[in-house]
């Protein structure tokens, strides 16, 4: 079995669309082994975000980030379990992501884009263990 880390991002809580977000990852079969709802603090936007620390967006990609709770979950399914993920919620930019997908479905701009998922293997777990211990 293979773990990954997803956050629906404030938007898809402040939207009431976190149910349906879940529930898209269980219908594929994928397991929530992990949950929890939680107002993310500049600290841990950090760490987890440690690549963009200095870029010009930064500051509002952390605004955005910490202005109201995020659910974070783990979810646990087949070996790349991460890569399932990433194709459900669709690209970075809703405009460009397909029907059916997540972001293709439900999203409006690209700097609100409801949902991250780990880009590998590697960052799920280095992700996990930021938010989960």
């Amino acid at each position: 079995m293979s773990r990954t880390f997803i956050i629906c991002k404030p938007d898809a809580v402040e939207r009431g669309l976190v149910g349906e977000i879940l529930g898209r990852f269980e219908r594929k079969g994928l397991k929530i082994v992990a949950a929890e709802l939680r107002q993310l603090d500049e600290d841990t936007l950090g760490r987890h975000y440690e690549e963009h620390v200095g870029k010009g967006f930064y500051p509002e990609l952390v605004a955005f980030m910490s202005r109201s709770p995020a659910f974070l979950a783990v979810l646990e399914g087949p070996e790349d379990t991460y890569a399932i993920v990433r194709t459900m919620m669709g690209p970075t930019n809703p405009a460009e992501a397909p029907p059916g997908t997540i972001r293709g479905d439900f999203g409006t701009v690209m700097t609100e884009n409801l949902v991250h998922g780990s880009d590998s293997e590697e960052s799920a777990k280095r992700e996990i263990a930021i938010f989960f211990g």
